[in-house]
């Protein structure tokens, strides 16, 4: 049977498509703005992916029924262009899993000829920032350039430590099939902050890179139950795991973990 679930509800025909990943991590920005992004944009679920590596517990969900932790993959052409759009519950809990799990995205990409990987992620501060800043990473020079902007800053050496978990790895793992490029914004790194003000700035470059038509503002009027229901899930598996990536200290060097 092997460690992965991989289930497709739906066969897509995608041109030169871009991934934008956003799982758990310092202050759940790329999740959040994923999320935001499969909401705005009505993405229907392409994949469901489960394993053996996650975390081993069940969530309690809104109709009292106990659900697995998964990852999905959605799918959405806009302004004629393919997009999958990665979030989910979790990220695997090792090193291994992780590497299988970031090979098998790729596989994934490849089998729809994606020629981009966007990963989304939060620098993690010691205060919260007032106006968070956008850094950019990739695994090609011509990556980074494809994607520079007034908006992000591409000088991170010496700024940003290891890029720890899928976010990293898809990066690492992509070269020189596909261009993948990190989109990191600056948010408070303590485990129960929400870094929203992270993920405006990333959905503001994102929707100017593409055209999105979204409202960042809306993100304000929902952050209260996204608050209620992500940290919550975050708290419960940083508990089993003892992977969270809130358990940096605060005030050391800068790091982005997931």
């Amino acid at each position: 049977m092997g460690n992965w679930r991989i289930k497709q509800f739906k066969a897509v025909s995608l041109k030169n498509g871009v991934l934008i990943e956003g799982l758990p991590g310092i202050g759940n920005v790329g999740k959040v703005a994923v999320d935001f992004l499969i909401d705005e944009l009505e993405a229907i679920k392409l994949y469901e992916i489960s394993s053996f590596t996650f975390p081993h517990s069940v969530f309690i969900n809104e109709d009292n029924l106990v659900e697995l932790p998964k990852i999905e993959i959605f799918y959405k052409k806009a302004k004629g262009q393919d997009f999958l759009l990665l979030s989910g519950d979790v990220q695997p809990i090792d090193e291994v899993s992780s590497y299988e799990f970031s090979e098998k995205i790729i596989d994934i990409c490849k089998k729809h000829g994606c020629r981009d990987i966007i990963t989304l992620g939060g620098i993690g501060l010691s205060e919260i920032p007032k106006k968070p800043k956008v850094y950019c990473t990739g695994n090609t020079s011509d990556a980074v350039k494809k994607y520079k902007d007034p908006m992000i800053n591409t000088k991170l050496y010496g700024v940003v430590g290891p890029i720890v978990g899928v976010s990293g790895l898809l990066l690492g793992l992509s070269e020189p099939r596909i261009r993948a490029v990190a989109l990191l914004a600056e948010t408070y790194g303590h485990p129960m902050y929400l870094g929203i003000n992270g993920a405006k700035e990333i959905l503001k470059y994102l929707g100017k890179r593409f055209g999105f038509a979204i409202n960042t503002e809306k993100l304000d009027k929902e952050v209260k139950a996204m608050e209620k229901e992500t940290m919550k899930r975050t708290e419960e598996l940083s508990k089993i795991s003892k992977k969270s990536a809130g358990k940096r200290l605060l005030g050391q060097d800068v790091n982005y973990i997931g």
